[in-house]
């Protein structure tokens, strides 16, 4: 170790060293630093639980040195997906800001998909709620007192099986999701209970709220599959209320065209029995 204390055989050394960096180190950094790439940005505000579109979007070009590595760099793995934290215009969007499905709260609103829809109902009294105990996934039938004015106490054969998609407090939030409160804290009671209905259903649950009490009985609790075959079971009920009128005038139709065949044969029956009754009677004086 005796030459690296000569003064010389030092400075060789530096000289050496300070040129690596300079020609090596130093044009790989810099390469590093201006190595660019193309990232999604925010282009719009994005509230928490908002599905992204791509007018939300827009593709830059930034410096590629010290990206997140969750930074995302195609719309497409972006688009249709849900917003899991407010975002605001010029924000990297992270893969840590999204989610395939929105958060618990007002998740069922997301699964509507135009056959049918969601509609709430007023819980009047603690009792005609079932007691606060009723839960999202639940079958329930819907019991109308004095049902138009009619003094008497009903099912509607429309509102027989309905599935309970959310019970909501006077706050506005589900007070009964399944989820687990944080411990001491009191569980709101329901204020409006949230059901899946048809557009025919709707109507005439909006009729009952506006006319009087509606009280809700639970009937299934359980399974999804199982609860499928209630629902199953109205849609049934709910087709033979209302068959289409187009099949309804094509079945009048079809009964009145068969009535017509029907009378023009036999008119020729009966024409054609006439003749042959006129020709023997002929054939006799003859």
């Amino acid at each position: 170790m005796q030459f690296l204390r000569n003064r010389t055989v030092i400075g060789i050394i530096c000289i050496m060293l300070s040129l690596i960096i300079c020609f090596a180190v130093t044009p790989l950094f810099n390469r590093a630093i201006s190595e660019k790439t193309e990232i999604v940005r925010v282009a719009k505000e994005i509230r928490k639980d908002e599905e992204i579109t791509a007018d939300m979007l827009e593709t830059v070009e930034v410096g590629a040195y010290n990206l997140p590595e969750s930074v995302i760099t195609n719309q497409n793995s972006v688009i249709g997906k849900f917003a899991s934290a407010e975002l605001q215009p010029g924000d990297y969007i992270l893969t840590s800001k999204v989610t395939n499905e929105p958060s618990a709260e007002n998740a069922y609103l997301y699964n509507l998909n135009g056959e049918k829809q969601a509609i709430s109902v007023s819980v009047k009294s603690f009792a005609n709620g079932l007691s606060g105990k009723l839960q999202s996934g639940d079958i329930v039938s819907v019991i109308a007192p004095d049902y138009k004015k009619q003094g008497v106490t009903i099912i509607p054969p429309e509102l027989q099986y309905v599935e309970v998609i959310a019970v909501t407090a006077n706050s506005g939030a589900d007070a009964n999701t399944g989820e687990q409160t944080e411990e001491g804290e009191d569980r709101e009671l329901p204020d409006t209970v949230t059901l899946l209905v048809t557009p025919e259903q709707s109507m005439i649950l909006a009729e009952l709220e506006a006319d009087g009490d509606i009280h809700l009985s639970l009937v299934y609790r359980g399974e999804q599959k199982n609860a499928a075959e209630f629902i199953t079971a109205q849609e049934t009920v709910l087709a033979e209320l209302y068959a289409p009128e187009e099949e309804t005038a094509e079945e009048a139709d079809n009964a009145e065209e068969a009535a017509e065949t029907e009378s023009t044969a036999l008119e020729e029956t009966s024409e054609s029995e006439s003749g042959e009754s006129e020709e023997a009677e002929e054939s006799e004086v003859g």
